[in-house]
């Protein structure tokens, strides 16, 4: 499914007497190609439902239907493996993202139209911190775009965005988001759009 090696997932816990244990040391329980875009691979690690976050021996959070942001009030944590951006996407895939973003749980994110920078455009009331891992990626936002190499780290700030792969190899990413709110004025000025 993947390309990159498959990632193992440790979550502490504490026993009954309050000492610090390992919970559960293994592969991660939800793993998913969407249909609407093969070889994109989410990695669900963990989520969050509030803040501060409940902290207890819970259930797994990520069991359950993919859904691309974060719980309100909460956070979520997945790589992401993108496979290189093909002519037929780019000049298609616009077709595609309503059906590729309801796989994610979220259709309303994309805001993708036929002349926007690229097939992926999407949007979310979040705070998103987006780590390349492996390969390499292109941000692509309404104005500007920047390439991202191992180690670049973005704040994405509930901006417009695409993630486009001109590498010509798979790209991994982390993300970690964080529920957020748009500030009034902006909240406004976006609803526009």
């Amino acid at each position: 499914m993947s390309a990159f090696p498959s990632i193992t997932r440790i979550v502490t816990g504490h026993a009954d007497d309050g000492r610090s244990i390992l919970s559960e040391v293994g592969p991660l329980p939800t793993v998913v190609e969407l249909a609407a875009i093969p070889g994109t691979v989410f990695h669900e690690v963990w989520s969050t439902g509030e803040s501060p976050a409940r902290v207890a021996n819970g259930a797994d959070p990520t069991i359950g239907p993919l859904v691309l942001p974060p719980p309100p009030g909460g956070t979520r944590i997945r790589f992401v493996d993108i496979p290189p951006d093909t002519e037929d996407f780019l000049k298609t895939g616009h077709r595609r993202m309503g059906e590729a973003f309801e796989e994610i749980g979220d259709r309303a994110a994309s805001t993708v139209r036929e002349n926007s920078p690229h097939p992926l455009m999407h949007r979310t009331e979040s705070i998103d911190y987006g780590i390349v891992i492996e390969g390499e990626m292109t941000l692509v936002l309404d104005e500007d775009e920047v390439l991202l190499k191992p180690g670049s780290v973005v704040i994405q700030r509930g901006t417009n965005h695409a993630w486009a792969n001109r590498s010509g190899a798979p790209c991994r990413m982390l993300f970690v988001l964080i529920s957020g709110a748009y500030e009034p004025a902006l909240a406004e000025t976006l609803a526009g759009h």
